[in-house]
């Protein structure tokens, strides 16, 4: 019988965490020289939905100025459709932190398995590249 931290651990296991910023399919162009898709690109494609989010967040430029804890838990194959999710973990005077979790479809068919996560960080930035506050809204909708 399962515990109740087993059923926490399956939902979760099971299901994005935050909102879908991209999704794109995986090429033969993008493989390693063992034909899995390349975790460079994998990488890519999360700093790029990762991006999309902090920009929509700090309503302008952004540029990433960390990951942490890039972890990659399987591998991704061609024809993988890949999902990038972004969560929002904090926002500062002028950089934005965000969770990102990329999960694939096999073949386009259920179920979603999380293949990789990392915490991204960026700095909202002007027109000259230098660092400018971003507006904290509690009522901010993505």
């Amino acid at each position: 019988m399962a515990t109740e931290k087993d059923q926490s651990l399956l939902a979760e296991s099971t299901m994005p965490r935050g909102e879908l910023c991209t999704r794109t399919l995986a090429m033969p162009a993008d493989t390693n020289p063992s034909g899995d898709i390349f975790g460079g690109w994998l990488m890519s494609q999360m700093d790029i939905a990762g991006g999309v989010m902090a920009s929509q967040v700090a309503e302008g430029r952004v540029a990433t100025i960390a990951v942490d804890g890039m972890t990659f838990h399987r591998p991704v194959y061609v024809g993988d459709t890949v999902c990038v999710y972004g969560d929002i973990e904090k926002i500062g005077n002028t950089s934005i932190v965000l969770h990102l979790e990329s999960w694939v479809l096999r073949r386009n068919q259920p179920p979603r398995i999380k293949v990789t996560e990392a915490t991204f960080t960026f700095v909202a930035i002007d027109a000259e590249g230098r660092p400018r506050p971003v507006r904290k809204d509690e009522t901010l909708s993505l």
